[in-house]
């Protein structure tokens, strides 16, 4: 069967996001019998079909030639997925209860068709996510952290304010390196975000010593942890502080256990990836200047869409001017007709694309007072019963300004006399 490009909007059922939109908890019974309704975590809530992925989706996603993805989901009985789970190498525990089976049942079944497209996005960003842990020396399985944080999304935005794949908030994104200002966030940027989510499980691992606590941390901050600690009565076991963790995170643990299952086993559940042609190779150039991507767009004959997925982070499409540069990243064909074309990129329609002033003269009272539209002084030649006050009023001046130009101390005026006005 020919192979068809074919856009996320399309793939995704229109039944699938409504459930994806309506499904915003999942209900469990705990050992007393009581129901406990828990929160999903932003990434299984999210939408897949932003533009950054819809432009993934339409040029590097195709249907997998001998896709076998149906919409049956096997039964698997509990023994089989502990055995699954405990024959996945991973450092951080993974133990199985029902909460952990509600959230796996979750990705099997409601969001089958994100994990299909979750599978496939993942050659994007594996290698970076691969690469960031173990040169921090921590578990390779946190690599599918950012499955549940932003359904691997680098533009996802929560609505609490978190940013990018790995979903930072504003302070803690600046405490470890990134920028985020009017015009750039850098928690977008998919290999600096990395990075600083490397260094940020790190040093929570130093503070707790425990995968799940960090992970816990992670999603709800080190204070909430703390303090559920303590309520705990000093406990440090994810699974016994749990009832004193917010909703979110009560979840959030058993999620990222459900991941790593989904993410293994997916095929055990009938579901098939899409293809992912990778896209060429690309390299950055060392950006100092203002520039728009449309000026460079347009005259390197590059797709803004492309443009823009390959550099996130600029939200508004500018590059501003620094003393640091800015790292654009361009396709490897486009990278020799950038450095042939640079004057003519950045002076490309500077009526349109850069039409920031740098400096500006203010028309001050002081300066118009001084002359008229012809760049004369003005006179009023006074009448009788004018007064200083009617004069000013009537040329829009002050009375201080009449007094100034014409040496007066009082409002005495003589009927006859010329009075400066400008």
């Amino acid at each position: 069967m020919k192979k068809l490009v074919i856009s996320l909007l399309t793939f995704i059922s229109a039944s699938t996001l409504c459930a994806q939109q309506n499904e915003k908890s999942i209900t469990v019974r705990t050992e007393t019998g009581e129901e406990e309704i828990i929160d999903l975590p932003a990434g299984m809530l999210s939408e897949t079909d932003s533009l950054y992925l819809d432009w993934i989706s339409k040029h590097y996603i195709n249907p997998a030639e001998n896709c076998t993805m149906t919409q049956d989901n096997p039964e698997v009985s509990d023994s089989a997925y502990i055995a699954r789970l405990q024959h996945i190498p991973a450092i951080i525990e993974m133990p199985y209860n029902d909460i952990v089976r509600k959230f796996i049942d979750m990705y099997a079944i409601r969001l089958r068709q994100k994990v299909a497209f979750m599978l496939s996005a993942n050659n994007f960003y594996m290698p970076i996510f691969e690469e960031a842990l173990d040169l921090n020396d921590l578990p390779l399985e946190l690599k599918y952290l950012p499955v549940i944080e932003s359904a691997l999304n680098p533009i996802a935005t929560s609505r609490q304010g978190a940013v990018g794949l790995w979903q930072f908030m504003l302070r803690t994104g600046q405490l470890y390196g990134l920028t985020v200002n009017s015009l750039v966030d850098e928690r977008r940027d998919p290999i600096k975000s990395t990075y600083a989510a490397a260094r940020y499980l790190k040093d929570l691992y130093e503070i707790y010593h425990d995968w799940n606590l960090v992970l816990a941390a992670y999603n709800c901050g080190p204070g909430t942890i703390n303090k559920a600690i303590r309520r705990a009565g000093g406990e440090t076991d994810f699974w016994k502080i749990y009832n004193y963790l917010p909703s979110e995170t009560r979840g959030y643990v058993p999620a990222f256990i459900a991941a790593n299952y989904i993410m293994n086993y997916y095929c055990e559940h009938n579901i098939s990836p899409l293809e992912m042609r990778l896209p060429e190779g690309t390299d950055t150039i060392h950006i100092t200047r203002n520039l728009n991507l449309n000026q460079v767009a347009d005259v390197c004959k590059i797709n803004i869409d492309e443009l823009r997925s390959l550099n996130p982070e600029f939200k508004k499409d500018i590059i501003p001017l620094s003393t640091e540069p800015y790292a654009l990243r361009l396709p490897n064909s486009i990278i020799s007709r950038f450095l042939e074309n640079e004057d003519s990129i950045y002076n490309y329609k500077p009526e349109i694309y850069q039409t920031r002033r740098v400096t500006v003269k203010a028309e001050t009272q002081s300066t118009s007072a001084k002359k008229g539209k012809s760049g004369k002084a003005v006179y009023y030649r006074i009448r009788q019963g004018d007064t200083l006050g009617g004069i000013a009023a009537k040329y829009g001046v002050s009375v201080s300004q009449l007094r100034r130009l014409n040496g007066l101390r009082g409002n005495n005026i003589r009927a006859g006399k010329s009075l400066r006005i400008r």
